[in-house]
């Protein structure tokens, strides 16, 4: 049984990787990123997520090495406390708690026992910047109260802060405020507010400190660079600009020894100004995205920026891209919803502009992007751009259906729908057939006939202009080629009224199309009208049949908040219930159907089968925010819940996505147990390498020792099953460079399989067995070898109780001990 409280909405992936500043490690082996809740230790080389640091209870908003120890990482928390970590086994150290939110941290190499962090205290648009000093004690959680203020009015944003050796610079709007730590002063630098005969801005966009010169960088509005100098004094200070950015410029850092300054914008270019000069600089373009920060490793061999597009991109000294961190694509809005593609079991939803991203769930990465639309994404606000705005999977993956749309105006649509074959050979999506105004006015809906037993594969698209179509794949075979491609076969409409949705029944025998308020009943093998249902409840925004023993049902979700189900069979409305419905998803497994609605207070979800209108399970507030998409995905291990009220999550697992494309989930595992993955388990017990061959050793040799010590006499130790160890499918994905050669593991794991009978002690040896059967030669050679090394050890010495003859039964157990093995004593 499955307890109620257990049952928990947890963030299952896609949280921003580029809400803050990534982190290398020392030795530029490791990069670490906020994610969410957590925090995420990449391998720079593999971009594999080595660690999940989980124990915030609220979005990680910053992450900075501990100055004194670099193997240390310290992260900060909207839930007001700092922890400190052992980033290389993914163990907490300590918690300090501040009491308030925490929007960003900082450390200095000469302030041992004090961070600095962001806090808004008074007002929600003021924030300070105030040094906090960590207790030293040996509890794990400690109460870090000591706050005292270096600067006030300062912005949120922690790019806009910068540490130096003896100062600290911060911009805001058009002020730049210099704190000296020897002073205890503040000077203040202003620009000019209003626009200037190029109609720039002046405003501060971002800071950087040289680690060498007193010299501030910032950065501005209007795409320029500022460097200041001599700001000790407040009437000599100067400030010489470099350009070369068209907009806004989002961030800056200088290398390690100071010789060049990083900036990045909108152009997706980072630009390396060597020697802070104009006319000396470099530049490695088409990043792909907005860069919205840059990264300096401390060794200095490795850069990185993270992207509008949430990734990051690990970049050599030489400007050269050596490894792409890919989070979930966070697009404007996702017009195209959740689907699951059924060959991959991936997520697929609008990725970058003009792309459907593949999303692993189980791995939380990014698996591939498809370019749907084929054509080069310009980056200006002014141009409307072709928008993908409906997809669909078909024949269990074979086909997919794309729609997209540019409208500039409202007489100018643009309209095109393409459909793409899954190649075998090259194991992906390739265009088959690209119609040109399929609709003479937007696509509403569009679905694929996915019954098994279907011979021709069959598309439904319904539009505003009060059709929908029928679409099928046909012979386009012609004397140079044999192919095929998609045509139309029926146009229905009913009373001119608009198409809004469109579904097959599960035997897609039926096709349910809704006219605004009614809903149509069609034949799919003569397209004739069957039967018509009209509630006059308001347009209907979702239509779903039911599946299996419910198939017999049609279910409808009204814009005027009222849930319809209609009985096929009887034509006849079986029960409705006023209920607000944003999302209603059928689990394609079982009978169930999960429809989230939105009050006033958040977002609930039911959970209910249509042959009767109590829910199966009801979850209150399972979102603040409006949920606008969700989607069952299928499990390849099904669960066991017992509980009446938990077995929906048995066959299938419900995934929502809120309005600020956050990715969200129910499980009854914690989040440590659902996000950790299995390498972090590889940790070093012993001096073995860590690796999914230790783990499966480890495992072994742990258990044989215990067996062998509980094995009672006459009992043989048996080595553990290795099938169903989840190390063993690790295994099979870990890159090879990552593990150690082959020649070294091979032996160790074989013998570690193999059962050695030398190891039997001289008591498992049953006292039964006859020794009498040896040989006699072998008899009278150990006898007399035997007698001559007591000879050899005699001694006058040491008295006469020491050479006295042994009998036969003594020489006996004497020869059982010379042939028992005892090397296993040189392992402990």
């Amino acid at each position: 049984m499955v307890d109620e409280e257990s049952l928990r909405v947890v963030r299952c992936g896609g949280s921003e990787l580029n809400f803050r500043r990534a982190v290398f490690s020392a030795d530029s082996k490791y990069i670490f990123c906020v994610s969410g809740d957590f925090v995420k230790v990449y391998s720079t080389a593999t971009e594999e997520c080595v660690h999940i640091l989980h124990g915030h209870r609220n979005l990680v908003t910053g992450i900075q090495l501990n100055p004194n120890n670099h193997l240390q990482l310290y992260s900060c928390s909207f839930d007001g406390t700092i922890k400190l970590w052992d980033y290389t086994d993914g163990i907490l150290i300590k918690t300090f708690t501040v009491g308030c939110k925490l929007h960003g941290l900082f450390t200095v190499s000469r302030s041992e026992d004090s961070v600095f962090v962001i806090i808004n205290k008074e007002k929600p648009d003021i924030f300070q910047l105030v040094s906090v000093k960590l207790p030293k004690s040996s509890s794990q959680e400690i109460e870090a109260k000591e706050l005292s203020i270096v600067l006030d009015y300062v912005n949120q944003s922690p790019k806009c802060i910068a540490f130096a050796n003896e100062y600290v610079a911060a911009v805001r709007d058009f002020y730049l405020s210099v704190y000296f730590f020897k002073k205890k002063t503040t000077s203040r630098f202003t620009l000019s507010s209003s626009r200037n005969k190029k109609h720039s801005k002046n405003n501060f966009t971002c800071v950087a400190c040289h680690p060498k010169e007193d010299c501030i960088a910032s950065g501005h509005m209007d795409g320029k660079i500022r460097l200041w100098r001599n700001f000790n004094d407040d009437k000599k200070y100067t400030y010489t600009c470099l350009h070369w950015h068209h907009d806004m410029v989002m961030d800056l850092a200088f290398s390690v020894t100071g010789t060049s300054l990083l900036s990045g914008g909108r152009e997706s270019v980072l630009v390396e100004w060597r020697d802070s000069t104009e006319k000396n600089k470099e530049f490695l373009p088409r990043l792909g995205a907005t860069i919205e920060h840059i990264s300096v490793s401390p060794a200095g061999d490795l850069f990185c920026t993270s992207h509008s597009d949430n990734k990051i991109i690990v970049i050599h000294r030489n400007l050269e891209a050596s490894a792409v961190i890919q989070g979930l694509v966070k697009d404007r809005s996702i017009f195209t919803g959740l689907m699951i593609d059924p060959r991959t079991k991936a997520l697929v939803l609008n990725g970058k502009p003009g792309h459907l991203q593949f999303y692993s769930l189980q791995s939380d990465k990014q698996l591939y992007n498809l370019d749907i639309i084929q054509q080069e994404y310009i980056n200006d606000y002014g141009l409307i751009q072709i928008e993908l705005t409906k997809a669909a999977f078909g024949c269990f993956g074979n086909w997919l259906a794309t729609v997209e749309q540019r409208q500039e105006k409202e007489t100018e649509l643009e309209l095109q729908m393409k459909l793409w074959l899954f190649s075998k050979k090259t194991q992906g999506f390739i265009l088959n057939t690209k119609i040109n105004m399929p609709h003479e006015d937007h696509i509403t809906a569009l679905c694929f006939c996915n019954a098994e037993k279907s011979e021709q594969p069959t598309l439904v698209t319904a539009s505003k202009d009060g059709h929908f179509k029928v679409w099928i794949l046909t012979d386009d075979s012609d004397i140079y080629k044999k192919a095929v491609g998609w045509t139309c076969d029926f146009v229905g409409s009913y009373h001119k009224y608009q198409a809004t949705n469109c579904c097959f029944s599960e035997d897609g025998s039926l096709l349910a199309v809704s006219f605004e308020e009614i809903v149509t009943i069609w034949d799919s093998e003569t397209w004739e009208l069957r039967c018509t249902f009209c509630q006059r409840a308001g347009k209907i925004r979702h239509l779903c049949f039911g599946r299996l023993t419910c198939s017999k049902y049609l279910l409808g979700a009204t814009e005027n908040g009222i849930l319809c189900c209609w009985n096929l069979l009887s034509c006849a409305l079986e029960w409705s219930a006023k209920l607000n419905v944003r999302v209603m998803e059928p689990d394609p497994n079982s009978e169930n159907i999960a429809a989230v609605s939105q009050s006033s207070v958040g977002s609930d979800l039911f959970i209910f089968k249509p042959s009767e209108p109590r829910p199966l399970y009801i979850q209150k507030n399972i979102s603040r925010e409006e949920v606008q998409w969700g989607v069952f995905v299928p499990r390849d291990v099904p669960e066991s819940f017992t509980s009446e009220a938990y077995q929906w999550l048995n066959r299938s697992q419900f995934y929502f996505l809120t309005k600020s494309q956050s990715l969200l989930t129910f499980s009854t595992k914690s989040p440590e147990e659902k996000l950790t993955p299995t390498s972090k388990q590889l940790l070093a017990e012993e001096s073995l390498p860590t690796t999914p061959f230790y783990f499966i050793l480890g495992k072994h040799r742990q258990q044989q020792d215990e067996k062998s010590n509980e094995t009672s006499e006459n009992e043989l130790v048996q080595l553990p099953l290795t099938e169903n160890i989840p190390a063993i499918n690790e295994l099979l994905h870990t890159p090879a460079h990552v593990l150690p050669p082959a020649s070294f593991l091979c032996s160790m794991f074989v013998n570690s399989l193999l059962l050695s009978i030398e190891t039997k002690s001289a008591e498992e040896i049953p006292e039964d067995i006859d020794m009498e059967e040896e040989k006699e030669s072998d008899d009278s050679d150990e006898e007399n070898d035997f007698s001559e090394k007591i000879q050899d050890t005699n001694d006058p010495d040491l008295g006469e109780d020491i050479i006295h003859q042994l009998s036969k039964a003594e020489e006996k157990e004497l020869r059982k001990f010379r042939k028992v093995d005892y090397s296993w004593i040189a392992a402990l």
